[in-house]
C-alpha cells in the first residue's frame, strides 16, 4: 500500500502540473463534466457505506440493515432541510467538517498524537482544500458561495493575510504529521499539498475541487477499500465495482432528479453548483459519522 499511495500521489502531482496550464489557457469550466466525474468517481468511494453499516450493526448484535438505511437517509434529508433554512450555518459547518475529513482520509498512515492534537492537525492539513480557492480564485469562489446563499467574505476575518497564514499552517501540519515517518510519506504529503496549490492557481474553483476530489481523495479511499475486499488488486477491483455500482447508481439518479427540478428555477450552472455542494454535504455528514463510529468501535474491541 505504501508504494501504491506514493505512486498515486506522484502521478497526481505530475498530472496537475500538465493539465493546469492547459486549462488556464482555455479559460473554460466544463461544469457538466465536473458533475459527471463526481457522480461516477466521487460518489463511488462512499458507495460501500452500506457494508460498513452492516459491519457496525453486526458488532452491536443487529441483523437488519433497514435501521442503517433509515438513519443514513434521515441525516442526509435533514442536512438538505437545514441548508434551505440556515444556509450560512450549515455551509460553514460543512466546510469545517470537510476540511477535517479531507485531512484525515488523505493521510495514509496512523498519527500517534493525543486525540485533540491529532484532530486539529488533520483539520489544518485538509483546510488547504477550502482556503486555496478562497485565496487564489477569490471572486469566482465568492460567486459560487453567493449562489449557495453564503457570503463568505462578509466575515472580515477572511483577509488574504489570514488565508496565507492558514495555508502555511496547512503545509506545516503536513510536515508535523509526517514527522519521523519514511521519506516517501513526507514526499507524499508535500506533493499532495502543492498539487492543491497548482490546481487552484490555474483552474476554476469547481474544476480544481473536482479533480482533487475525484482523482486524489476518492481514488485513494477506493484503493484502500479494494485491498480490504481482496489482497489481489485485480480481484478486489472487480468486487469493489460490483458492490459500489448499486448505491452509486441510485445516488446519481437522485442527484439528476434534483438537477431537473432546480433547472426550472435557476440557470444550468447555478443548478449544478447547488446539486454538487448541497448533495455532497448531505452525503458527507452521515459518511463521516459512520467512519467515526466504526473507528471507535474497533478501538473498543
Amino acid at each position: 500500500m505504501e508504494k501504491i499511495n506514493f505512486k498515486h500521489s506522484l502521478i497526481f502531482f505530475n498530472f496537475c502540473i500538465l493539465i493546469s496550464p492547459f486549462y488556464f489557457m482555455l479559460n473554460y469550466e466544463p461544469i457538466i463534466f465536473c458533475l459527471i466525474l463526481i457522480l461516477i468517481l466521487g460518489i463511488s468511494h462512499g458507495a460501500l457505506d452500506n457494508l460498513k453499516g452492516k459491519k457496525l450493526l453486526y458488532s452491536f448484535g443487529y441483523r437488519s440493515l433497514l435501521s442503517f438505511y433509515f438513519v443514513y437517509i434521515l441525516i442526509s434529508i435533514l442536512i438538505v432541510f437545514l441548508w434551505v433554512f440556515y444556509p450560512n450555518t450549515v455551509l460553514l459547518l460543512f466546510l469545517v467538517v470537510a476540511a477535517y475529513h479531507f485531512g484525515k482520509e488523505d493521510t495514509v498512515f496512523s498519527l500517534k498524537k493525543k486525540f485533540i492534537m491529532a484532530e486539529f492537525l488533520y483539520f489544518l492539513k485538509g483546510s488547504a482544500v477550502i482556503f486555496a480557492p478562497l485565496l487564489f480564485q477569490r471572486e469566482k469562489t465568492n460567486e459560487i458561495f453567493g449562489i449557495l446563499n453564503f457570503n463568505v467574505f462578509e466575515y472580515q476575518i477572511f483577509t488574504n493575510q489570514f488565508l496565507i497564514i492558514f495555508l502555511c499552517l496547512s503545509f506545516l501540519s503536513s510536515l508535523v504529521i509526517s514527522n519521523k515517518k519514511k521519506v516517501d510519506f513526507k514526499a507524499l504529503m508535500i506533493m499532495d499539498f502543492f498539487s492543491l496549490i497548482i490546481l487552484n492557481l490555474f483552474l476554476t474553483p469547481v474544476l480544481a475541487f473536482t479533480i482533487y476530489f475525484c482523482f486524489l481523495h476518492s481514488i485513494r479511499h477506493s484503493i484502500t477499500l479494494i485491498f480490504e475486499l481482496d489482497k489481489s488488486f485485480r480481484s478486489g477491483l472487480k468486487k469493489f465495482i460490483n458492490k459500489a455500482i448499486p448505491l452509486t447508481f441510485v445516488t446519481g439518479v437522485m442527484f439528476l432528479i434534483a438537477l431537473y427540478f432546480l433547472k426550472s428555477s435557476y440557470k444550468l450552472d447555478e443548478a449544478i453548483y447547488k446539486v454538487i455542494f448541497i448533495g455532497l454535504a448531505s452525503l458527507t455528514f452521515p459518511h463521516i459519522l459512520l467512519e467515526y463510529l466504526l473507528e471507535k468501535n474497533e478501538k473498543r474491541s
